[in-house]
C-alpha cells in the first residue's frame, strides 16, 4: 500500500484528505499539536483498515519532523509528503505595522522552514518511490481543478497557474499534451492565494505562503523525478480562518473537504509540477484567504 505523511491531520483539511486517502487503502502518518483531536482522528481513520502511525508534536520541532519521516520508513516508504500544518502569524490578523516580529519568525518557520526541513528528510524515501511509475501510461485529460481558464471553456486543465512565481519548466503544459509524471513520490504544499494578492492584514502569513510557493517551484526544478504541488485551496471554513478573522461569518464558506476531490485528481492523473488554485479560490478583497 502507498505510504502517505500529513501534517496537522488533526481537523480541517488535513484530516479530511487523510481520511480520502485511507478510504483507498493508503498506509498514513499524520500528526498535530493537540492529543485529543489527534487521538480521535487517528482511530477514525484506523476503521478504514489501513496502518495509521500518529504523532504530537510540533513541526517545528527538528526531533518531531525525524519521527514522521522515520514512522513512514518503517511503514514501507513515503509516497506523498503533505505540507499542511500552518501558522498564522498573528490571532487575530494585525496590520503589518502591529504585526508582532516574533509571531512572523513562528509564521516563517512553520510555513517554510518545517515543510524544508521535513522534505530534506523525506526526499532519500520519497526519490525511491514507485507510486507514480504507474501513471506514466496514463492517457487522458489532465487534471481539472478550479474553473476554467477564458477561452477554454470546459477545458481539461481547469485553472492550471502557471504563475511566474512558480514557473519551471512544467508550467507550459497544455490539456492536449502527455502528463508529466514523475518517477517518484509527490509533494503536495497548502498555499494560499495571500500569497500572491495583497490583502490587509494577510501581510505576514501571506509572505510565508509566498515563501513556500517559490521553495516548491524550485524543489520541482531540482528534482524532476518528483511530482510538487502548491495547492491554494481557496475559502474554507475552518478554525484557522476563525482565529485568523473571529468577527467575519463563515458560515457560507465551504467544508474543507470540498477541497479533497480537486487533490485527489492531482495524485491521480499525475499532474504537472506547478501551483493550482482550487475552485473558488478568489477571496473577497477585504477578507482575504480563508484557511
Amino acid at each position: 500500500m502507498p505510504v502517505a505523511i500529513i501534517t496537522g491531520a488533526s481537523k480541517g483539511l488535513g484530516r479530511a484528505l487523510a481520511r480520502a486517502l485511507a478510504a483507498r487503502g493508503w498506509d498514513l502518518v499524520v500528526d498535530a499539536r493537540s492529543t485529543g483531536p489527534l487521538r480521535e482522528a487517528a482511530r477514525e481513520l484506523r476503521g478504514a483498515g489501513g496502518r495509521v502511525v500518529a504523532h504530537v508534536g510540533d513541526v517545528a520541532d527538528g526531533g518531531h519532523r525525524a519521527a514522521l519521516v522515520a514512522a513512514a520508513a518503517e511503514l514501507g516508504g513515503l509516497d506523498l509528503l503533505v505540507n499542511n500544518a500552518s501558522a498564522l502569524g498573528a490571532e487575530p490578523l494585525v496590520r503589518l505595522a502591529e504585526h508582532p516580529l516574533d509571531g512572523l519568525r513562528r509564521a516563517l518557520e512553520v510555513n517554510v522552514v518545517a515543510p524544508l526541513a521535513l522534505i530534506q528528510l523525506a526526499l532519500p524515501l520519497l526519490r525511491n518511490s514507485t507510486y507514480g511509475s504507474y501513471l506514466s501510461s496514463y492517457e487522458g485529460e489532465a487534471p481539472y481543478i478550479g474553473e476554467a481558464p477564458s477561452g477554454r471553456p470546459g477545458g481539461a486543465i481547469g485553472a492550471y497557474e502557471a504563475h511566474t512565481t512558480c514557473g519551471n519548466s512544467h508550467n507550459s503544459y497544455l490539456s492536449d499534451s502527455t502528463p508529466y509524471v514523475g518517477a517518484g513520490g509527490a509533494v503536495l504544499c497548502l498555499s494560499s492565494d495571500a500569497a500572491v494578492e495583497a490583502y490587509p492584514t494577510w501581510g505576514g502569513y501571506g509572505a510565508s505562503k509566498a515563501a513556500l510557493d517559490q521553495l516548491s517551484a524550485v524543489l520541482a526544478v531540482e528534482e524532476p523525478g518528483l511530482r510538487v504541488w502548491c495547492v491554494d485551496p481557496g475559502d474554507m471554513r475552518t478554525d484557522l480562518y476563525a482565529a485568523a478573522v473571529p468577527d467575519d461569518d463563515a458560515s457560507g464558506r465551504p467544508l474543507p473537504g470540498t477541497v479533497v476531490p480537486a487533490l485527489l485528481r492531482l495524485l491521480d492523473r499525475g499532474a504537472p509540477s506547478g501551483r493550482y488554485p482550487a475552485a473558488g479560490a478568489a477571496a473577497p478583497a477585504d477578507t482575504g484567504s480563508a484557511r
